[in-house]
């Protein structure tokens, strides 16, 4: 079986993406997402009295509790095979890389272990978000003084 041979085979023999399907999903569960935290910012502002800058800051704090318990419990990575960038996009999905690094490496040791590899995953998207930030900040000083 030669390259050409193979390439074919495995092309048809690899499970087609329902790329439509997915984005639908993905759609409906983020917006579920941003649904249910809007409705926990309510409740807070109304239940405790909190300014909408104290609730959101709340409110993204419960997310990140609730998905990292959630990956810590086992049962979040069967939600993302099924819900895909629906909850990867969001907060939960970098509160869900953070934890399961963290997980991953438990038994090495506090040190060694977790503090070693807690931002194996997330590190890239800390160090490009700050680099675009950067970049960002010197183009606004630029363009607007």
């Amino acid at each position: 079986m030669n390259k050409d041979e193979y390439k074919k085979l495995v092309s048809r023999l690899t499970p087609k993406e329902m790329k439509s399907k997915n984005a639908i999903v993905a759609f409906l569960v983020g917006g579920l997402i941003g649904v249910l935290t809007e409705l926990v910012i309510i409740i807070l502002m109304e239940c405790f009295g909190l300014s909408r800058v104290d609730a959101c800051s709340w409110a993204c704090l419960i997310v990140i509790f609730i998905a990292s318990l959630f990956t810590a419990l086992g049962f979040f990575d069967n939600w993302v095979t099924k819900a895909k960038a629906g909850l990867i996009l969001p907060t939960t999905g970098f509160a869900h890389s953070v934890m399961s690094s963290a997980l991953d490496y438990k038994r090495d040791g506090f040190i060694t272990g977790i503090g070693a590899n807690f931002f194996k995953l997330a590190g890239s998207v800390i160090l490009y978000g700050i680099v675009s930030a950067f970049f960002f900040a010197i183009l606004g000083v630029v363009l607007y003084g």
